[in-house]
């Protein structure tokens, strides 16, 4: 049993309950996999990064695992300033993970989560911190010595799915337009893999993760997250807006059950394959803000769409099959996204919006 805080929340204030969760799906036998084991890691003052960090800092101290645990980071003193505990809990290197210097230090498993989809970034800019982040983590897990990498993709290497498809397998070869500017963060995801995967040897084991939408704890809720807007507008008691028609479909995984699912890939997975990591639980965007209205306001916050739809339209799915993680890897099916939206909203109105908002602004760095 992991040990737990009189006040019930571990690091970065994610509820032991949910720590518990994470460390129950992964299970002792897997993490006993990290005993002594030096971790470095990229993006790990993100929304992904928040979560792998505190649910091993957690299993860390619970287990007696051990672990050396480093994060790069552009600004790690504004982090730390929000979250002093992590000040002696981590070593920090501070750089752009596209030319950072880690020295001659060595590392045994190296999780690279970095890339910040809700920075204002161009094209070029965004395509180019997968590229070159990539590449110059890979770089460091052969001078290291590292043996295990897990690179954090994206379901957007699918690119849009077909109309016929309302759940998308690790076997489609689809993929986005590659001569729409919008497609820099898919492309640069895309060809992430492809090095990773080249770069796979007897020596490194490469396991991929593709992440679908996720909510819980830390999730930006002013950025361009349809749950994330969604939910703070019922937490402010504010009608809930949609900027578009509402028929897209999206299936969220509690961020306890992402953290649970990246591990899992990176301690159990098979090298040079990937795993969606994401709900099957599929709802159309209005469905969605219905739900959030009805479970957190008891249906006071109105809906309202701003496009009608056009007749005859077939809904647009962005919802992974997640059979591949949960045979091979023996994952149950994920919370529901009912107490998903329920745990989600108890921490936000315990932290507060307007401040949960202020620390999202300053952990982007």
């Amino acid at each position: 049993m992991m040990p737990a805080r009189a006040d019930g929340v571990g690091p970065l204030n994610i509820p032991t309950e949910d720590l518990e969760r994470c460390h129950g799906l992964v299970g002792v036998a897997s993490w006993r996999l990290l005993t002594n084991r030096r971790v470095f890691v990229t993006g790990g003052t993100g929304f992904v990064g928040k979560w792998l960090l505190a649910t091993l800092l957690h299993a860390n101290e619970a287990l007696g695992l051990n672990c050396e645990v480093t994060v790069l980071s552009r600004h790690p003193e504004a982090f730390v300033h929000a979250w002093p505990q992590m000040a002696d809990q981590v070593a920090w290197i501070t750089g752009d993970v596209r030319d950072f210097d880690a020295g001659n230090a060595s590392y045994d498993v190296i999780l690279h989560a970095a890339t910040d989809v809700v920075a204002q970034s161009s094209p070029r800019e965004l395509f180019s911190v997968c590229l070159e982040g990539t590449r110059r983590v890979l770089e460091l897990a052969r001078k290291s010595g590292a043996r295990e990498l897990l690179l954090v993709s994206s379901g957007a290497v699918y690119g849009p799915i077909p109309p016929s498809m309302t759940h998308v397998p690790e076997t489609h070869l689809g993929g986005p337009d590659p001569l729409s500017a919008d497609s820099a963060y898919a492309e640069g995801k895309r060809v992430s893999e492809w090095w990773a995967t080249q770069s796979a040897h007897a020596g490194l084991a490469v396991k991929i993760a593709r992440i679908f939408a996720v909510v819980g704890p830390h999730l930006p809720l002013d950025k361009h997250f349809a749950i994330g807007n969604f939910l703070r507008s019922a937490l402010q008691g504010e009608d809930i807006v949609l900027q578009g028609d509402g028929t897209a479909h999206r299936s969220y995984l509690y961020a306890s059950d992402m953290a649970a699912w990246l591990w899992a890939v990176l301690l159990r997975g098979q090298s040079a394959r990937a795993y969606n990591v994401g709900a099957e639980e599929s709802v159309s965007l209005l469905e969605l803000a219905n739900r959030v209205s009805n479970l957190l306001t008891s249906g006071a916050a109105q809906v309202r769409a701003l496009r009608m739809p056009q007749p005859g339209q077939i809904p647009q799915h962005y919802v992974p099959a997640s059979q591949r993680i949960q045979t091979e890897l023996e994952l149950p099916v994920p919370m529901s996204l009912d107490e998903a939206l329920r745990r989600t909203a108890r921490w936000y109105r315990q932290y507060g919006v307007l401040s949960a908002l202020s620390d999202a602004q300053g952990a982007r760095c």
